[in-house]
C-alpha cells in the first residue's frame, strides 16, 4: 500500500484545496466532452496494480472530496482494494464518518451552489459517461487532468484543453506545475512538486480508481463473460449433435 497521510494532514490538504475553488465563480456541473478534435492520450491501465488504485484513491479523498463525492462507493469497499478496515478509517475517513457510509463529500450542497454557482458533481460514473467515439472515459479524464493551463482571462486563472472555458481550477497545480499554451502547444513555465513522469503516473492511478468505481465488479463480470461463452460453445456442440441425432432419419 501507499502511504497514506494521517487524518490531521488529509484535513489540512482538504481545507488548502478547498481555498484555491473557492476562486472559482463559474463552476459548469459536469465535464463536456472535448471540442476541437483534441487529442486523447490513451490511458495506462493500472486496474491489476493495487497499490496504484490505492494511491488513486488518496489522491482522491485528499484533493478531490472537499467538493465531489462517490455516492455509489462505501468506505468499506475499499476493501477490495487491498485495504484493511483499519488502514481506511485511520487514512481516508474523517472522524465523523462511519465505515459503511458511502463516500460523499465534505460540502453542503447548498454553500456549493452558493459559492460555485452550481453543485459539484458526483465523479462515481465519471469515467463511463466519458466514453466516446474518440476514446475511452478514462482517456479524456487522463488528457483532461494533465493539460491544464493559465489563463488570465478566466475567473479562476485556468483553462484547460480539453474542456475550454472550464470553470474548475487546477486543483494538481502544486504537483504538475504551471503550463501556458502558446496556441499551439503547452509549455511547462515553472516545475511543480513532481517531475513530469511522476505527475502523469499519479494522474493515472487516479483516473484508475475513478475507473475502479465506476463499476467495481467489471473484472468479475469480465471473467463470468468468458465462462458463460465457453458454456454456450460446449451446448452449442450438444446441440449439434443432438439436431444430427434427432433428423437422421427424416432424409
Amino acid at each position: 500500500m501507499q502511504t497514506c497521510t494521517g487524518k490531521g494532514d488529509l484535513e489540512m490538504n482538504m481545507l488548502r484545496n478547498l481555498k484555491s475553488l473557492l476562486a472559482a465563480v463559474l463552476f459548469v456541473p459536469a465535464l463536456a466532452f472535448a471540442e476541437g478534435g483534441v487529442h486523447l492520450d490513451p490511458a495506462p491501465d493500472v486496474s491489476n496494480d493495487p497499490a496504484a488504485l490505492q494511491n488513486g484513491v488518496q489522491l482522491f479523498v485528499n484533493y478531490c472530496q472537499g467538493c465531489h463525492s462517490l455516492s455509489s462507493i462505501r468506505y468499506n469497499r475499499l476493501q477490495e482494494l487491498g485495504l484493511t478496515e483499519q488502514q481506511i478509517a485511520d487514512n481516508l475517513m474523517f472522524t465523523t464518518d462511519k465505515i459503511g457510509e458511502p463516500m460523499l463529500n465534505a460540502m453542503k450542497s447548498e454553500e456549493a451552489k452558493k459559492w460555485f454557482g452550481a453543485v459539484p458533481p458526483d465523479l462515481s460514473l465519471v469515467a463511463r459517461a466519458r466514453a466516446s467515439e474518440s476514446g475511452t472515459g478514462a482517456d479524456w479524464l487522463y488528457t483532461y487532468l494533465r493539460t491544464f493551463y493559465r489563463d488570465e482571462t478566466r475567473p479562476t486563472g485556468w483553462n484547460n484543453l480539453v474542456f475550454d472555458k472550464v470553470g474548475m481550477p487546477h486543483i494538481f497545480y502544486e504537483l504538475q506545475g504551471i503550463q501556458e499554451f502558446d496556441g499551439h502547444e503547452l509549455k511547462s513555465v515553472k516545475g511543480g512538486k513532481l517531475s513530469p513522469e511522476e505527475y502523469d503516473k499519479a494522474v493515472a492511478d487516479l483516473v484508475g480508481f475513478l475507473v475502479w468505481a465506476g463499476e467495481p465488479q467489471a473484472k468479475l463480470r469480465k471473467t463470468l463473460g468468458v465462462w458463460v461463452l465457453l458454456f454456450l460453445a460446449v451446448l452449442g456442440v450438444f446441440a449439434y449433435l443432438l439436431k444430427k441425432e434427432y433428423w437422421k432419419d427424416v432424409h
